[in-house]
C-alpha cells in the first residue's frame, strides 16, 4: 500500500468516525440518560485512534464533540470543554499506544492500547473538572460515579466491541497494522 493510499484511507476513516460520533449519540439520546451510560461518542473516537494513529485520533477527539455540540447541542456547552479534553486524550493515547505497544499478540496490543486510553482519558476528565471547569464543585465521588459506575455499560461495550472491530478490519485487510 502506498503512502498516499494510506493517507487517504486514514482521512476517510477519521471522517467516518467523526460522523459516527455525531450520529450515534443522536440515536442514544432518545433513551433517558443513555449518553452518560452507553458512551456513544467515545466509541468512534477510540476506534479512530486505534485504526489511524495518534494525530487522527486527536483530531477526531476534538472535532467530534465540537461539531456535535454545534450541530445537535450534545454535549451541552457546559460539558463540552471537559468532554473535549477527555475525548482528545482518548483518541491520541489510543493511537499512540497502538503504535508503541508490541507484545507479539495483536489482541493484547489492542486491549492494552484501549484500556490505557480509557483510563488516561478518564483521569484527564477528572483533573480538568476538578481544577478548571468545575473547580470547587467536583469531588472524587462525582468522578468515580460518572467515570466508572454510571459508565460501566459503555465501558463493557467498548471492551467487547472495539477489539473485535479492529481485529476484523485488520483480518479483512481494511485496516493497517501500525
Amino acid at each position: 500500500m502506498t503512502k498516499t493510499k494510506k493517507y487517504i484511507w486514514e482521512m476517510v476513516i477519521s471522517a467516518l468516525c467523526v460522523a459516527l460520533g455525531i450520529v450515534l449519540p443522536i440515536t442514544m439520546h432518545s433513551i433517558p440518560n443513555a449518553g452518560s451510560v452507553m458512551l456513544p461518542m467515545h466509541i468512534p473516537v477510540l476506534l479512530c485512534g486505534l485504526l489511524c494513529g495518534p494525530a487522527y485520533g486527536l483530531a477526531c477527539g476534538i472535532l467530534t464533540p465540537l461539531l456535535s455540540s454545534l450541530i445537535t447541542s450534545m454535549p451541552p456547552a457546559a460539558y463540552l470543554p471537559s468532554m473535549l479534553c477527555e475525548l482528545a486524550v482518548y483518541g491520541f493515547i489510543a493511537g499512540l499506544l497502538i503504535v508503541l505497544v508490541r507484545t507479539g499478540s495483536q489482541i493484547a496490543n489492542v486491549y492494552i492500547s484501549l484500556v490505557g486510553a480509557m483510563l488516561l482519558g478518564r483521569v484527564v476528565y477528572g483533573i480538568v473538572n476538578a481544577l478548571i471547569f468545575r473547580a470547587g464543585n467536583y469531588s472524587m465521588e462525582m468522578w468515580l460515579t460518572a467515570s466508572f459506575v454510571t459508565a460501566l455499560p459503555g465501558i463493557i461495550i467498548q471492551l467487547v466491541v472495539l477489539p473485535l472491530v479492529v481485529l476484523a478490519l485488520r483480518k479483512a485487510k481494511l485496516a493497517f497494522q501500525p
